[in-house]
Formats: C-alpha cells, structure tokens, sequence
C-alpha cells in the first residue's frame, strides 16, 4: 500500500507539504501542487480519510440505521441519503438493526467512537420509549419514519394514523365492512397506523373485531401465515389492510394458495408502493410514502444540524397518496 511518505519522497518534499496539496490548503505554489498531484495519481495514493478524521476532528461520513434493510422503503430511503450526502461531499455509512435495542445501541455506540459526523436513525420502539439514553451520544442526528415526542430532536415522518384512517376509509367505501389488518409489533409506527384504522371503523360505525387484528412481526413469512389463519376462520375477512409491503407479499401469496381470487373473494391493501404492486393481478391499491423524500429531507437536516449545531429542530411531516387500484373494487356493489 502507498503511504504518504512514498509520495513525498518521489515529489522530493515533505510529507507536511504532501499533506497541504491533499487539503488544498493555501500558500502552496501552483507549480508545486501540480508536481505533488502528478506524482499522487502516479503512484495511486489514496488518503487514509478516517485518519485524516482524527487529525481534524471532524468527519465526512454519516451513518443511516434502519430497521429493516429488506424492507424495500428503507431501499428507497437509502438511496436518497445517499445521493443527497454525495451531493454534499458526505459518504454514507449503513447499518441494520432488525428492531434489536442491543444491536442499536452497540451500533451507536461504535458509530460515536469511531467520531462519525452524524446519525439518521429509524429507532426501536424501545429507544423511543426511554430516548434520552440516546440522544446523550451527543452525536448530530436526525430521526425517521418514527415519531419522537418531547425531545429536542430533527424529525422527518408521516401522519401514520390519518394514512391507515384513509385506506381503511377507502375498504369501508367500497362496501366492506368485515375488515383484517395485519400491524407490525416492534414499532411505533405499526401502533399508529392500527390506530388509524381502529378509528376508522369507529368513524364509520363498524364495531373492530379483535379477532381480525393481529400485530406480527412485519416479515413476508409473518404475513403468510397470519393471514393464513385468518383465512382458515369461519366467517374469514372481507378485505385485509397490511402496514409494510413485507405483509402484503405474504398475505397475497395466503390467499393465491387458499384459491380465493383478489378482489372477488376477498380485497386486499397496503401501505407502501413497491414495484411490484401494479405488477401482479389484480394491482395492488396502496399508500405510498414519499420514500424518497424522507431520505433527502433527513440528509439535508442532518448535514445543516452538522454545520450549525446550535439551528432550531424541526419535525417535517410529509404527505402520503392513495392510489386506487383492481384490488380493492367490491364486486357487488
């Protein structure tokens, strides 16, 4: 591996000379900084960034925790942090959490120590819960896709519980009333959006049946086999409302195997818009989340709370969309 040293000693300088030409440091003769540059790309050299961080004590890295990575919001999300922190000179660490508080904790940990620049974090419920633990890493950072409450924090999120209202609204519209739906149990954001949907059925005088309302772990495996249970009922749902597209995938693949047709048989809906939601048939009606704006918005406030610590926090609350479509359309209406 080049070091430093072996660029100075075949520019015949110092390596302090080296280390200002990399810096683009002033006082350097143009002549000299061409020189030290030609033998730079000649030799390949590389700068070690992270002990460059440490001389500095500063840092061109963020780190982006979610809680799922198969979870194809969190793939839309990912990207958008990381063009907008490119576009801002940032790189973009990834880390996975699986709604484990050990692991996120132990992340943030070894994110603190190796003197990150700053942090976007889906948090555990259980971090939400007891937030201040947290938030005394002292570290820049900004939370997403959950809600925090009663702390001095940058938020980027959506109305969990006016989303599920409105798809939940839109079943019951449509002429559905027996009504399933399937909740994540680690998160907040799983508790909301049942909210949403409890509320719904209230608003429109259709008493919740416990029965039809499961948490479960928002996997694709959970999916199938809770609404395969839910499908082995004697007076099975109507419809069924998932909150992630993980659900949906295998709530779809429990009722193609029970040999029930979408929407005849049975409707079904979702939050989030993969790509194959209007690919298979019927299309799947949904909720879609600006995924890609919760990601730019979160790099964006990160990257100026890095810049100017002491700037106001603020909480972005982004628009959700309805988009209709084949598998919702009651049959006898």
């Amino acid at each position: 591996m080049v070091k430093i040293k072996d660029v100075a000693d075949a520019a015949g300088v110092s390596t302090a000379t080296v280390s200002r030409v990399l810096a683009n440091k002033p006082h350097v003769r143009p002549e000299l900084k061409k020189h030290v540059m030609e033998i730079v790309e000649k030799l390949k050299y590389r700068p070690n960034r992270v002990a460059q961080n440490l001389r500095s004590s500063t840092s061109k890295i963020i780190a982006l925790i979610v809680s799922d990575i198969e979870n194809p919001f969190f793939q839309r999300v990912s990207r958008a942090v990381d063009d907008t922190a490119l576009e801002q000179g940032y790189s973009v660490m990834l880390s996975n959490t699986d709604e484990d508080p050990t692991k996120e904790e132990t992340c943030l940990n070894l994110l603190r120590d190796e003197n990150i620049a700053g942090v976007i974090l889906s948090p555990t419920r259980q971090t939400l819960e007891s937030f201040t633990k947290t938030s005394a890493l002292n570290i820049p950072m900004v939370i997403i896709d959950r809600h925090v409450s009663n702390l001095d924090i940058d938020n980027v999120i959506i109305d969990n519980v006016q989303s599920a209202y409105t798809l939940t609204s839109h079943l019951i519209e449509q002429g559905y009333q027996r009504i399933g739906g399937l909740f994540g149990m680690s998160s907040t954001t799983g508790r909301e959006r049942r909210e949403g949907f409890v509320k719904a059925l209230k608003d429109h005088n259709i008493k919740p049946i416990s029965d039809l309302i499961k948490y479960t772990k928002p996997r694709e495996e959970d999916g199938y086999t809770t609404v395969m249970k839910l499908l082995k009922m004697q007076d099975r749902p109507e419809a069924i409302l998932t909150s992630n597209s993980l659900l949906a995938a295998g709530a779809l693949l429990a009722i193609r195997e029970s040999k029930l047709a979408i929407p005849d048989d049975i409707a079904l809906v979702s939050f989030d818009n993969p790509t194959w939601a209007k690919l298979v048939g019927p299309a799947l009606t949904v909720i879609e989340q600006p995924t890609y704006e919760i990601g730019r918005t979160a790099a964006e406030l990160l990257i100026k709370r890095i810049q100017d610590p002491t700037r106001s926090t603020r909480e972005v609350v982004l628009k959700t969309k309805l988009i209709v479509r084949q598998s919702s359309r009651f049959q006898n209406k």
